[in-house]
């Protein structure tokens, strides 16, 4: 399978995996937490056609590899960017220029980057702010549906996480 020219960073909480299921430790790092319908077989049919993933998640290191590796979804990642680590939380610049930095890509490549997150006034107002391709899935009742300002208004929106499929497809075509 040929590598993608698209690169999809993604959300975790209520995107990949389901917030309402985390349990958490006397430290509030998650110990388990049960994966959104469909997500797994989205990752893995994602990482098959040839695409890069990278996380791009707000909250601790320990609480994304403690879940991640439970459900044996860690190694489809080419890399793990974590708010804890950048000491910065989405919609920061630094969070996306990191992820793009820890796959040698620089703003330039910005335009081949789809960002997919659950939250309007971090993952999608991030991504816009930096040119980023945004798709906001709208899986969870916990975060607000309408965007509070142009700033947060997705490109795309998809309801549950097999919809990335092809929307994923399209977007690279448009690339190639």
């Amino acid at each position: 399978m040929s590598e993608k020219k698209l690169i999809l960073f993604l959300d975790s909480g209520d995107t990949i995996i389901d917030e309402s299921t985390e349990t958490r430790d006397e430290e509030g790092i998650v110990t388990s937490a049960s994966i959104i319908p469909g997500a797994d077989i989205m990752l893995k049919t994602l990482v098959e056609r040839g695409y890069t993933l990278v996380m791009v998640a707000d909250g601790d290191a320990q609480s994304f590899k403690n879940v991640y590796k439970q459900l044996g979804l860690y190694d489809y990642f080419t890399a793990m960017i974590y708010s804890e680590n950048i000491k910065a939380t989405k919609p920061s610049a630094r969070m996306f220029k990191a992820a793009a930095g820890s796959i040698e890509l620089t703003e330039a490549d910005f335009s081949r980057v789809a960002m997919v997150g659950n939250n309007l006034s971090r993952d999608i107002k991030g991504a816009n702010a930096l040119g980023i391709t945004s798709i906001f899935i709208n899986w969870t009742p916990r975060y607000p549906h309408e965007p509070a300002d142009e700033s947060e208004r997705p490109m795309y929106t998809i309801s549950e996480p097999l919809q990335l499929l092809e929307l994923a497809d399209q977007l690279n075509e448009k690339l190639v």
